[in-house]
């Protein structure tokens, strides 16, 4: 048996503590959603979020390597991935409050799926038989746990679906963005894109209510900080190993954000979640199987 390198061991490490980050964020966002609008919880999750994303751009090899430069020539792109982000914290930050965190965490998981999806027609990719039939399945375990029709469904059950769609067209329009612009700074203009579309958004609704005590400041912070270095983590993990390596082990936040759920908030969605849960990571995992095949083949050709 071939021993595990090193750099993939780190990887999966950066990469389970970012799922953990982003669901220790999604437990205070519940936790103060009863007092605060969604918009002002995202708002403030931005502005506080920027601390990591500078420290991250000013302690960049790549970034002081490429002459400290903060002007791309794409930043309409740079700032609409930001604005996309926007929408889509706000869509996926109200599912927390409204829904159980791991019901709605798991139908965000829909994100492998919609991304094949959107690489045909904004990256011009071709997806095989193999990841239409993974395409599938992930939808169809979507759809069990959502249980459209149903007594228990609830409109709130569409509003992760839609986050995830942004995340994912956000993913991939970084595809688009020209090689050379160190990751650091891409993360900047989106930081700084969603911190523009959560202002615009809380500015243009009503009810900002006046932070009330000191502890919900700590929180509001860690909040920023938390989510902040969850991407942090999220990118230090996609930039030491193949994203199809590593993308079946993101679904180990589906777990965590159960256990986090029973234990902050009494919640065990078991009925919701089986058996749909199994068929929407099914339907990432093909995906991930597929591309590391694809690459595979695609390296050994290139070598003969």
């Amino acid at each position: 048996m071939l021993p595990v390198p090193s750099h993939f061991l780190r990887a999966l490490c950066y990469l389970l503590l970012a799922l953990l980050l982003f669901d220790l964020q999604a437990v205070i966002i519940k936790y103060l959603g009863d007092r605060y609008p969604v918009q002002q919880l995202a708002s403030l999750r931005n502005v506080f979020g920027l601390i990591p994303s500078l420290l991250v751009l000013l302690l960049s090899r790549e970034w002081h390597a490429a002459g400290r430069k903060l002007a791309i020539r794409q930043w309409r792109l740079g700032l609409l991935r930001g604005l996309i982000i926007a929408l889509a914290q706000f869509c996926m930050y109200l599912s927390f409050i409204k829904m159980e965190l791991a019901t709605a965490s798991t139908l965000a998981y829909i994100g492998p799926v919609l991304i094949t999806m959107l690489a045909v027609p904004i990256l011009r990719h071709h997806v095989g038989v193999w990841r239409w039939f993974a395409v599938t399945i992930g939808f169809l375990g979507v759809l069990l746990v959502m249980a459209p029709g149903s007594e228990v469904f609830t409109p709130y059950s569409l509003l992760p679906i839609i986050a995830a769609f942004g995340y994912s067209l956000s993913t991939v329009c970084v595809r688009l963005v020209d090689d050379r612009v160190p990751t650091p700074l891409i993360n900047m203009y989106a930081s700084d894109g969603a911190l523009i579309g959560a202002l615009a958004i809380l500015f243009l609704s009503t009810g900002y209510q006046p932070v009330s005590s000191t502890r919900d400041w700590m929180l509001l912070l860690a909040m920023g900080i938390v989510g902040g270095f969850a991407v942090l983590g999220l990118i230090s993990a996609y930039r030491l190993a193949r994203p199809a390596s590593l993308s079946p082990f993101e679904y180990f936040g589906i777990p965590f954000a159960f256990v986090l759920g029973w234990f902050f908030f009494d919640e065990a969605p078991f009925d919701k979640l089986i058996p749909g849960v199994f068929l929407i990571a099914a339907g990432g995992i093909l995906i991930a199987w597929r591309e590391r095949k694809k690459s595979i083949e695609t390296s050994s050709i290139s070598t003969e």
